[in-house]
């Protein structure tokens, strides 16, 4: 594995966008959740890869070492991740994790030159329903105080127990969530300029239908939302050309590419392998 690089290049509207490359071998560009920056999203994820594959970690604006912009509205990040994808030089394959998913797929329909995309649980908001919701909107509240207040890893906290079991909640240390800190603020204004929007999204069936890849869509067997990611992998796998989806992961949840990383590492690998041939 060679040593650690660092890949910059600038989104449409000027913002530089940065991300570390680690390790040798055909381009995997790993997009990053809500939470984190290309770093820590992948610090479990990584090492199982980049003997066998450049894994190239950006991070969009606001979060890890890419600048910042006022505007984090879907259009913006759809943008640094295709002008990081461009500035490559040749095809890639694309991995999305969470709301990384959603941001990889738009790259996708867009034309940016991609082999292939690799989902693990996509976050797609419109799909949640019910209870889910009314649970998501109370936490984005207590993690908006939280972060009002300067409470950068208690508000990363918050978002973490939306959405981890019991398991995984238990499983992340508090140096862990002074890593997403950072993160905190673009997170939320991410979410405000998204539910502000009100142009086509990736995730509009007419948008998916434009991804002539193949998508694999990849879960984790337990969660703390009811149907949700059973729900977003089979809106997903509805309308993109190409859907391959895999049986749940066995004891995952949605933080397995940090905590449990061995299972997606492999799926990943496996997929990597068949569509860059």
């Amino acid at each position: 594995m060679s040593g650690v690089r660092v890949h910059r290049t600038v989104s449409l509207d000027g913002t530089q966008i940065v991300g570390r490359v680690r390790g040798l071998g055909p381009p995997l560009v790993l997009v990053h959740g809500a939470p984190h920056d290309g770093d820590v999203a992948w610090e479990g994820l990584v090492p199982l890869l980049a003997d066998r594959f450049t894994c190239y970690l950006p991070s969009v604006r606001g979060r890890g070492l890419s600048e910042d912009s006022p505007d984090h509205s879907p259009p913006r990040l759809r943008e640094d991740v295709t002008a990081f994808v461009e500035s490559i030089g040749g095809p890639v394959v694309l991995v999305g994790w969470s709301a990384g998913v959603v941001w990889a797929l738009a790259a996708a329909a867009g034309g940016a030159p991609v082999v292939a995309v690799a989902a693990y649980e996509p976050t797609i908001i419109p799909v949640m329903r019910g209870d889910d919701a009314v649970r998501r909107d109370a936490m984005y509240r207590e993690l908006g105080e939280a972060a009002g207040a300067g409470r950068l890893a208690d508000a990363a906290r918050v978002f973490h127990g939306f959405v981890g079991t019991d398991r995984e909640l238990a499983a992340l240390d508090a140096g862990y969530y002074e890593r997403c800190a950072p993160s905190m603020p673009a997170l939320l204004r991410a979410g405000r300029d998204a539910a502000a929007y009100r142009g086509t999204v990736a995730t509009d069936p007419q948008q998916l239908a434009r991804v002539t890849v193949p998508v694999l869509l990849v879960r984790g067997e337990q969660t703390r939302l009811g149907t949700f990611y059973s729900d977003t992998v089979r809106h997903v796998a509805d309308h993109v050309a190409d859907p391959r989806v895999r049986p749940p992961l066995p004891g995952l949840g949605h933080w397995g590419p940090l905590l449990e990383p061995e299972p997606v590492a492999a799926e990943l690998a496996a997929f990597a392998d068949v569509v860059v041939g």
